[in-house]
């Protein structure tokens, strides 16, 4: 079973870089099973961060086929591809896009990112788009994974 992805805007308070407290509001990444799920799970996650009170505002089902990590990279893209295919039916041309949450430091290493993820792809494809995403982390479900890990070591 593929993971869900759910978007979770966390309100609390942190400091700025000057060190004064300010309220913000940002956006986490979760995958689970349903909103209930995805609630539980930022919590769990945000009590490990903020040491004072935070508000779950908003969850909503984030719309990303796939999520992939790069070593060395602090920020999130959001990254648009389109795959081209022929119907032979109609003659024309089709696309089918979706996005991918790709880590980067800058848009020309998200694009090289997104490059090495879709170079094994067997068919055509453009990438029209990549913008910096408000992201500010993705939290894994980790049951199951551990074995994959150990599976890529070996």
């Amino acid at each position: 079973m593929s993971a869900i992805w759910y978007e979770c805007k966390v309100k609390y308070r942190k400091l700025d870089e000057n060190g004064v407290q300010k309220v913000v509001s940002e956006p986490y990444l979760v995958d689970a099973l349903s909103f209930t799920e995805a609630e539980s799970r930022i919590n769990t996650e945000m009590a490990a961060f903020v040491s004072e009170e935070f508000k779950i505002v908003n969850i909503k089902v984030a719309n990303f086929a796939e999520i992939h990590h790069f070593e060395n990279s602090d920020r999130w893209f959001k990254s648009k591809v389109s795959l081209l295919a022929y119907d032979e039916e109609s003659g024309k041309e089709r696309k089918t896009s979706f996005y991918l949450l790709i880590q980067a430091n800058d848009v020309k290493e998200a694009f090289d990112n997104t490059m090495q993820v879709m170079q094994n792809t067997m068919g055509e494809f453009t990438i029209p788009a990549i913008a910096e995403s408000p992201i500010i982390d993705v939290f894994h479900f980790f049951k199951g994974e551990e074995v994959l890990e150990e599976e890529l070591v070996s």
